[in-house]
């Protein structure tokens, strides 16, 4: 597969959390959360994803709640192998991601793009270990 079939806008189907242990899956941001990754050939991303059920908030309390139904980073990329996508985050929704390499696992079949993140800690689950997986619809292309 090559890097080019990468490129393009792509639409958020899914986002779930799969436990290393037991498997279990929980939808990170509910069962249709919203969002996009753009992935150009200039080897940029950008992805925006947050839960559809969010609402304004009234206060600053409120405001920082909203930062837990969010997620968003942008760097440069490069593919390494036949499924490997790595992010050099320069900017994040997360300061502790700008200046890390955000590596994932890829696959393309047809307009479906799947995602794997590495194994890590999550805020969401305290003290489970497990992996991102995300579905993304092809939406256009470059």
């Amino acid at each position: 597969m090559g890097q080019e079939e990468l490129f393009g806008v792509w639409a958020l189907i899914s986002l779930q959390f799969v436990m290393s242990e037991g498997g279990e899956s929980k939808d990170m941001y509910g069962a249709e959360p919203l969002g996009y990754i753009f992935i150009t050939p200039d080897k940029r991303m950008i992805t925006v994803i947050t839960s559809r059920d969010r609402k304004p908030s009234s206060n600053d309390s409120g405001d920082a709640d909203l930062f837990k139904s969010m997620m968003a980073y942008s760097g440069p990329f490069r593919v390494e192998g036949e499924d490997q996508f790595i992010t050099d985050v320069e900017v994040s929704w997360h300061p502790g991601w700008v200046g890390s390499q955000q590596a994932r696992t890829f696959s393309i079949d047809g307009d479906i793009l799947s995602i794997i993140t590495a194994e890590t800690l999550h805020p969401m689950f305290p003290g489970q270990k497990g992996r991102g997986v995300l579905k993304w619809k092809r939406t256009s292309t470059f």
